[in-house]
């Protein structure tokens, strides 16, 4: 979410601008007060008031190369210089080196890729490409999840957002998630939950579609054998297995993808943000050789006009180079370990910190009114509703301390750049250190 601003900070004329002619996501526009943002340099960007902060979530968990990516802002000039757009039945370099690079980075043999522009058109892709493949209809995803905001993908969409849009595409149905905090399911058992469900559905589920660890609805890391077992699960009922890693790829786990993390090649892989590291709008879905030789001879009935878009994927082409050449993905693991310590630090002098969970540098603080019922401050109506809750008050604390924190339902969202030094974190964790302050003060006695 976006900071919270005081009512005597009055928005100025480019945010009033905005505010009228623009609208807000995911919002009542009545509450919409947006905050214009100057500068951006590494990890830290300013607004209009003259407010530096470490953007320790990367805006929306996408920024992993942070603000100021040398090479990447290169590439797109290059590009544009040389060809700022062609039609997709034409490719450029940037285009086809990229496909190739993919193929190389992602895990087993996962081969071939559709370029997008995002990762909603992603997901939408991989549906597509699913249905096709298999001849089945059905998808089957888990009730905290969030996967894009068309209609295909808000449909396969858990959290409360998707309610506005239903009943949606048909041929969706949910399942429980690996939520060892907050569900009545073990997270292994909900692994039988959902091979009970795919065995009563017959024949019918073209796809499983899971982020291989769940983002912006809570940072919920399963437990190792997890992932595993649900590919086997899904292959055991003729179902192929999507994920995500819209929000975990790109070495935001300390490894290039969140399926490298439990040793998973999926029949499909989706992925955005981190990708061009949010420096141009790009989406890829890549499929497995199988997958890829089916449609040598049925038609791929799916595109888009700016399928492989040459500045984006020369963009998406320049941010692997800067994670593989600045060993990235390495750091991440290792720095990684430092945030836990300095979270783990933050849980231990917060009696309002119920739950800490994450791999690398994709990090969850879930708040609790009361540790021992596990009272949650933030509900998952809260999403739809009108108002602010108390972990608004928490990020607007820690912005106003120095740190931007997202927070969706009731976690704190840690995801700061790749390049982010320990001697910020600890500035990080100072400033959220302060806005924990807040949630300590409302626990219930």
């Amino acid at each position: 979410m976006a900071p919270q601003e005081s009512s005597d900070q009055a928005l100025n004329q480019i945010e009033q601008m905005d505010q009228k002619h623009v609208f807000g996501t995911w919002s009542y526009q009545s509450e919409v007060e947006p905050t214009q943002i100057v500068e951006a340099n590494g990890v830290r960007f300013t607004d209009s008031r003259e407010n530096t902060v470490i953007d320790f979530s990367g805006q929306l968990m996408c920024l992993n190369l942070g603000h100021s990516a040398e090479r990447v802002e290169d590439a797109v000039t290059q590009q544009v210089s040389e060809a700022e757009y062609v039609s997709p039945s034409y490719t450029t370099e940037a285009r086809a080196k990229l496909g190739k690079k993919l193929a190389d980075v992602t895990p087993g043999n996962l081969t071939k890729t559709f370029f997008s522009t995002s990762g909603t058109e992603a997901n939408e892709a991989a549906i597509k490409i699913a249905r096709f493949y298999t001849g089945k209809e059905k998808i089957l995803s888990r009730y905290r999840s969030y996967h894009g905001a068309t209609y295909g993908s808000i449909s396969v969409t858990g959290d409360p957002r998707r309610l506005a849009s239903e009943p949606g595409i048909p041929g969706t149905i949910k399942a429980p998630d690996p939520y060892a905090y907050g569900s009545t399911l073990d997270p292994m058992e909900s692994l039988d939950y959902i091979d009970e469900m795919l065995a009563l559905e017959g024949d019918t589920v073209a796809a499983v579609l899971v982020e291989p660890i769940v983002g912006s609805n809570g940072i919920l890391v399963p437990p190792d054998e997890y992932l595993p077992r649900l590919k086997e699960i899904a292959h055991d009922h003729g179902a192929l297995l999507i994920c995500d890693e819209v929000m975990a790829g790109f070495g935001r786990t300390g490894e290039w993808f969140g399926s490298d993390v439990f040793d998973v090649t999926p029949d499909i892989m989706t992925m955005a943000k981190g990708l061009t590291s949010a420096y141009q709008p790009l989406g890829a879905t890549i499929v497995t050789d199988e997958i890829a030789d089916h449609f040598e001879d049925n038609m791929l009935t799916h595109g888009h006009t700016y399928a492989g878009h040459p500045v984006a994927c020369a963009a998406g082409l320049a941010a692997i180079k800067t994670y593989e050449e600045e060993n990235l993905i390495e750091r991440a693991a290792d720095i990684g370990r430092y945030l836990e310590d300095r979270i783990e630090d933050l849980a231990d002098s917060h009696p309002s910190v119920g739950d800490t969970r994450g791999v690398g540098l994709f990090r969850g603080i879930e708040l609790t009114q009361h540790p021992e019922r596990r009272e949650p401050f933030g509900e998952r109506e809260d999403k739809v509703s009108k108002g602010s809750t108390v972990l608004d008050e928490v990020t607007a604390t820690a912005y106003d301390e120095g740190a931007y924190v997202a927070n969706m339902i009731n976690t704190l969202i840690i995801a700061p750049p790749l390049t982010i030094t320990e001697d910020e974190i600890d500035e990080a964790i100072a400033a959220l250190d302060s806005g924990l302050s807040v949630s300590d003060n409302a626990m219930s006695r």
